[in-house]
């Protein structure tokens, strides 16, 4: 009973989205513009997205994380993003595994699902950072994805903080140096003052451009990342905080003229998290309270479909990556994906006949039981 398989084969058309490397898009991109990131998780973000991305002609990186991965499955996901690509003609992307740990990037690597992982050991001591960062490099570069390591804590800066706590979170940028020297890896996220969240900054403090400039120096033609992204608007916190949410007025992200900063300092990829969730939380508090007898979702889901792929769009058009995906049309590589573990290159352009098979064997792999999705399909 446990030898069955299930072989799942989609035909992608001609005209199908370009599923390309992380690095080569952050190659195209450094110096010149940013990668908006998105991490989405359900099936009106990732139509969101494509459409956002298909409205900007703007490539993108999808992003899901470990919690994504378990709140979802791994396997819901892809087929979420095979299912995208063939009605989105045009769309030029990455897939990218956010925030993981050795095990979870492992998993993701071992799934030919992605071209990046990011393991984070930021959390550990720099040593111990290095070492886990290196042995993730390790298992990726052979198969030919790429990693994005952390350095630096992301947990924000505060102004009555001494100078010397405040350094403690910012990324040092002689470490930054050793770092990447150290470990191989192919992208780096540095701590500048931001976090994640809706609370990215607490009275006048704001990014650390100064910070960012001397990594640059020191990293020349290195792409950073900035985490912690989202613009987190005044006016999407008042609508939710009108609506009956309890978001503090306080709430603030980065600026435009910041991010334009940024880019110019060497960030070519930028995590957008919050910004998707404050809209899906404004349509929804809204539509429900403006209309309480209503109780099918799918009439907000619409809203906020269209209402992300707006923002999708507009942000990309702020990071300059509006028009690029005509840098990527003769790219040399595309990603195939199959679950042996070892994604390949193809022709740029697949033809009809190509295919993406998924295989399984034994019913852990396809089921979620009582006891939570198998550690295989983690």
């Amino acid at each position: 009973m446990n030898d069955w398989k299930v072989e799942i084969t989609f035909q992608f058309p001609e005209n199908a989205a370009m599923r390309v490397s992380t690095q080569e898009l952050l190659q195209a991109a450094y110096g010149q513009y940013a990668l908006g990131a998105f991490n989405v998780c359900n099936l009106e973000q990732v139509h969101g997205l494509f459409r956002g991305a298909t409205e900007a002609r703007a490539p993108v990186i999808v992003q899901f994380t470990r919690v994504m991965r378990d709140y979802a499955h791994p396997l819901m996901l892809e087929h979420l993003l095979c299912g995208a690509e063939m009605i989105y003609p045009g769309v030029t992307f990455a897939v990218h595994h956010d925030h993981g740990d050795e095990a979870s990037c492992a998993d993701a690597i071992a799934s030919g699902h992605y071209s990046s992982v990011m393991i984070d050991a930021s959390h550990l001591p720099f040593e111990q950072n290095v070492a886990a960062t290196q042995r993730v490099v390790e298992m990726t570069h052979r198969r030919g994805i790429a990693v994005e390591a952390e350095l630096g804590q992301l947990k924000g800066v505060e102004d009555e903080m001494s100078v010397e706590a405040k350094g403690a979170l910012l990324t040092d940028p002689a470490q930054a140096e050793e770092f990447v020297q150290r470990t191989g890896c192919d992208s780096l996220a540095v701590a500048i003052g931001t976090s994640h969240g809706a609370y990215k900054f607490t009275g006048s403090q704001r990014l650390h451009l100064d910070v960012l400039a001397e990594i640059k120096r020191r990293l020349t033609g290195f792409p950073l990342v900035l985490h912690g992204g989202s613009a987190v608007p005044s006016e999407e916190i008042e609508r939710i905080r009108e609506a009956g949410g309890r978001l503090d007025s306080s709430a603030s992200g980065v600026s435009e003229e910041e991010l334009k900063q940024a880019i110019a300092l060497s960030v070519a990829k930028v995590n957008i998290a919050t910004d998707g969730r404050l809209i899906w939380t404004r349509v929804h508090r809204e539509f429900f309270r403006d209309q309480p007898g209503e109780f099918d979702f799918m009439h907000p889901g619409r809203i906020y479909m269209n209402e992300f792929a707006d923002f999708v769009a507009k942000k990309c058009k702020l990071l300059g990556a509006t028009g690029k995906v005509s840098c990527h049309g003769n790219v040399a590589t595309r990603v195939n994906h199959t679950t042996n573990g070892r994604p390949s290159a193809t022709s740029a352009r697949p033809s009809a006949s190509s295919a993406l098979k998924l295989k399984r064997r034994g019913r852990q792999g396809l089921r979620k039981g009582r006891r939570g999705f198998s550690s295989a399909s983690r």
